[in-house]
């Protein structure tokens, strides 16, 4: 990994990505997200303070858990400006993610589990599907590739509303 003297304070783009392990285009699309930030030069180059070394550590790592960019950078924008984020930032942080990656994971498991249910065609023709409609509530009453729920009026049937269904004839599965 090359050394960055420390009498040197801007980074330039391939410094940054070289110390980072991100790509140039990974720092230019983070930049124009806001998750880091750069200055020009009189010669339009791009040079980032050293901070932004620990900024891009800090967007990689919550990417690697599945964290968003948008919720990454809405986590950036609450620390004071130009100042990276610390180990207590990450603590703080990280807990109030882990709700998020728990529901994320939960969501996987079951996927994984009703892998082998898929008949991968995509037009819904089985009950229910987990995969495409997970959760479905009209699967256990009704079928087909296209359901629709009643804006307004809709069948009864044992005094309940039923959503109505629009009859297709896409026979493709």
């Amino acid at each position: 990994m090359p050394q960055i003297p420390e009498k040197v304070h801007e980074l330039t783009v391939g410094q940054l990505a070289a110390r980072s392990g991100a790509a140039v285009s990974a720092l230019h699309f983070y930049e124009s997200k806001g998750l880091i930030r750069s200055r020009r030069t009189t010669g339009n180059q791009r040079r980032y303070s050293r901070d932004a070394l620990r900024r891009v550590a800090f967007v990689r790592a919550a990417q690697r858990v599945g964290i968003p960019l948008a919720t990454i950078r809405e986590a950036l924008s609450e620390l004071p400006e130009e100042r990276t984020p610390t180990r207590e930032d990450w603590a703080r942080l990280s807990e109030a993610w882990r709700s998020e990656l728990d529901e994320r994971i939960k969501q996987l498991n079951r996927l994984r589990d009703h892998l082998t249910d898929c008949i991968g065609c995509g037009c819904l023709s089985l009950d229910a599907c987990v995969l495409s409609n997970p959760d479905d509530v009209f699967g256990d009453r009704l079928t087909g590739s296209r359901l629709l729920v009643a804006q307004s009026g809709g069948r009864r049937k044992n005094g309940r509303r039923e959503p109505e269904r629009r009859e297709t004839t896409d026979k493709r599965c």
